[in-house]
């Protein structure tokens, strides 16, 4: 029986819904282990983003957000439940697949973990090199370009400790967006600044992964910053609630 036209665009809406869904999580569990004493931290998580949303998650400290974080940017393997990243499952994934996971997200701490004996580019540089299809000097013309988006175009030669904290956390920016990755997480990245290098950082984060078209979830307390998110969910002993 042929299918009729209604049929064909219902299929098409609900592939390309599919196409948006970056992370999908259902009823997730985590539970960390030490000395033989287990604790559950994540309790039945659900949540959605989808491409090119910006979402910040709240939460008291030792709530699980930086654990969920780790989670969903395939830096720790959890064993209970369903975790996709980019349509791939990484519930009891192997290690190839959470390393080729990795490569498409753009991460940014609020300690911005420069390396002291690189300079601005050669900090964002190192993230190019994890992209064989870049050139040595394709991976220095797009750090350059990248670091002039953030301002920092006449400090490219400057080291880390010769940076401001606001600046350092601009490098940590460009770091994770030079590559254009899917998804942008970010844990904590104002928590150091002052209130105007605070809102700097996380416009210039809103808007390059704009124009890139990724995903950006941001851990922060700072309720300075609330207005940049399209949604704000709030993660409290473990357990996700939206507001």
């Amino acid at each position: 029986m042929l299918t009729s036209k209604t049929e064909l665009d219902i299929q098409k809406k609900e592939n390309n819904q599919e196409d948006n869904k970056v992370v999908e999580i259902e009823n997730l569990d985590f539970y960390y282990t030490n000395n033989k004493l287990t604790k559950q931290i994540l309790f039945d998580i659900n949540l959605t983003l989808e491409k090119g949303e910006v979402v910040i998650m709240k939460g008291p400290s030792g709530s699980g957000k930086t654990t969920l974080l780790t989670l969903m940017g395939a830096l720790r393997s959890a064993t209970h439940g369903s975790l996709k990243v980019f349509g791939k499952q990484l519930v009891n994934a192997d290690n190839n697949l959470l390393i080729q996971t990795r490569t498409n997200i753009g991460y940014i701490f609020q300690a911005h973990n420069l390396l002291k004996s690189l300079t601005a580019r050669q900090n964002v540089q190192m993230s190019m090199d994890l992209h064989p299809q870049f050139s040595s000097e394709e991976g220095k013309k797009k750090s350059i370009e990248m670091l002039e988006a953030v301002g920092l175009g006449t400090h490219i030669d400057y080291y880390p400790e010769n940076l401001s904290g606001g600046q350092k956390q601009r490098v940590a920016i460009a770091r994770a967006l030079v590559s254009h990755p899917k998804m942008v997480l970010a844990d904590e990245p104002t928590a150091a600044l002052d209130s105007k290098s605070g809102r700097d950082v996380v416009e210039i984060m809103q808007k390059l992964a704009k124009e890139q078209g990724c995903t950006i979830l941001i851990v922060t307390h700072d309720d300075r910053i609330l207005d940049v998110a399209e949604r704000i969910i709030e993660l409290e002993d473990g357990v996700l609630g939206v507001r």
